[in-house]
């Protein structure tokens, strides 16, 4: 007859083998789900992990060299909406291919970034998943590629979600959207409508996000025969108090754009608020677009025209395509942007 486990006791692995009446290596294999095993046995094996409320020690299947059926997600700032998207398309994946979540933040610190992929490769997460833009350097690049081939001999994988590609020889993952195609459009957008004297508000040099971005802005100038004035590119961070902030300064040194094109929606809040400040009508004296999408978009006054970026789509990518690698699959995917017209652009008026 089975023996029970003591009160107060964990059960072992031992244990659910003789009440199974498998062996200790055939529960080993079910557990790290490596090697085949008959569906009868296997169901018997799952049956008694059941009855004796058996729980798997990560630690252990670690150093077996399995995965722990997690996946994780890093990522500066858990507040803003852009990544709370992205972070719920992730979870909701993640959880429809039975793996659990993990959430880290580093607030933008390279050194702690380091650290925790570091500790998930130690836990041997199945992904790591690197949400949003980045400075796209030679020591990022070497960076990454270091991330990525450590995580690659412990079995896991790096995602780069929103981020630059560290060069094609990396074992890594890259899911984009189009960050310079949306810029284009929006700026093409209001260039058709008659504005010649558009601002971008909330450029950050450096960063690989708006670097796209711009360049789009640019590129859209210059196929509609408009010099850019580069005094009406303004920088900034991807914040409502640096969006005021830019307004405000720009307004003081000239104030004769006549549309806004804001970096993000956050950014784009605190446009429409140093204008209203200021007593410039939207979009009757100036029009007003951001990026992104987030639900706080259709609720400003007036309701943003914006770019759309899918970011639960980006999310569930991300997991799709670390959990199922193969060498018919593609390890890098850029997902679409478009325009979403609402009220705070207009044609320019005579």
């Amino acid at each position: 007859m089975p023996r029970r486990s003591e009160p107060g006791k964990r059960p072992t692995l031992a244990d659910v083998a003789e009440r199974a009446g498998v062996s200790a290596m055939t529960v080993s294999r079910v557990i790290a789900g490596n090697y085949p095993v008959a569906p009868p046995t296997r169901s018997k094996v799952l049956r008694a992990m059941r009855d004796l409320d058996y729980v798997v020690n990560a630690h252990a299947r670690a150093l077996a060299g399995a995965t722990t059926k997690t996946v994780a997600l890093v990522l500066d700032d858990a507040t803003g909406p852009f990544f709370a998207f992205i972070a719920r398309g992730v979870e909701q994946q993640a959880a429809s291919e039975g793996r659990l979540c993990l959430l880290c933040t580093t607030h933008g610190d390279p050194e702690r970034e380091l650290a925790v992929v570091e500790l998930l490769r130690e836990q041997r997460a199945e992904a790591v998943i690197l949400v949003g833009g980045a400075q796209d350097t030679d020591t990022y690049t070497e960076r990454m590629a270091s991330f990525a081939r450590a995580l690659d001999k412990s079995g896991s994988r790096l995602v780069l979600c929103g981020r630059p590609s560290p060069g094609p020889d990396v074992p890594a993952t890259v899911v984009e959207y189009d960050n310079e195609g949306g810029a284009y459009a929006m700026t093409a957008y209001l260039l058709a409508n008659g504005h010649r004297r558009i601002a971008y508000v909330g450029r950050e040099p450096g960063l690989s996000t708006t670097d796209e971005r711009v360049r789009g802005y640019r590129r859209a100038h210059a196929d509609h025969g408009v010099a850019v004035d580069e005094g009406l590119i303004r920088p900034g961070t991807f914040t409502r108090e640096s969006g005021a902030a830019a307004t405000e300064a720009l307004w003081d040194e000239r104030g004769d754009a006549t549309a806004v094109f804001a970096a993000t929606d956050m950014v784009a809040a605190g446009v429409l608020k140093a204008l209203r400040g200021r007593g410039v009508r939207v979009p009757e004296d100036v029009s007003v677009v951001g990026f992104d999408d987030i639900p706080l978009a259709s609720d400003l006054t007036p309701a943003l025209t914006t770019v759309h970026v899918p970011h639960e789509q980006l999310g569930r990518e991300a997991v799709r395509l670390a959990l199922h690698r193969g060498p018919d699959l593609d390890d890098r995917v850029v997902l679409g942007t478009h325009i979403v017209v609402r009220d705070s652009a207009a044609p320019l008026r005579p």
